[in-house]
């Protein structure tokens, strides 16, 4: 089946994404348990880009694939996740990028280099870290996984900002402070 990228985030609603993450089926990784766990020989470079054994995987439906069966859990272990088998995934800062956001109302939804569509709120919270000279802010994305905001979409974000003595943004009904 071919790929249908979404459109431009720019051209959606906000009732448009919904029911563009909706849509998207991803498997269950939280109903699996596979007892089998190895070494996937695969990493995530701090720009995006996915690869194995020292390989770029180029193909994006690829990278698509193995990010619908990502998860970290609580020791910060990022792993490729099917029925049978657990595989380790070295990331080297998050296991996406955020590439664009946009505003409605009093949601902010963000494309991430997959092109998923995730939208901030308890569920997706924005997490600040870093330092006031050098902040790094993150989206989380699903099962336990996380999305860096590029430089763009981090300066798109800022503008967004209401009162300058409190950088903060609300999406999804919580506040999220854009400074650690």
């Amino acid at each position: 089946m071919p790929y249908d990228p979404p459109p431009e985030l720019a051209s959606l609603s906000l009732a448009e994404i919904a029911e563009l993450v909706e849509a998207r089926k991803l498997p269950p990784l939280d109903k699996w348990s596979p007892h089998d766990e190895g070494l996937s020989h695969m990493r995530i470079a701090a720009d995006g880009h996915w690869f194995h054994e020292g390989g770029e995987i180029k193909r994006p439906a690829m990278v698509r694939a193995f990010a619908s069966l990502l998860m970290r859990d609580k020791q910060g272990q990022h792993w490729l996740v099917t029925p049978h088998q657990k595989l380790t995934i070295e990331v080297e800062d998050a296991a996406f990028v955020a590439t664009d956001v946009r505003q409605d109302g009093d949601s902010l939804a963000f494309r991430l280099n997959t092109d998923d569509l995730v939208i901030a709120g308890p569920d997706h919270p924005i997490v600040a870290r870093g330092s006031i000279e050098e902040p790094a802010i993150y989206l989380g994305v699903r099962h336990g996984t996380e999305a860096r905001l590029n430089r763009s979409t981090w300066a798109q974000l800022v503008d967004l900002v209401q009162d300058d003595d409190q950088p903060e943004v609300r999406s999804g009904g919580m506040t999220f402070a854009l400074l650690p």
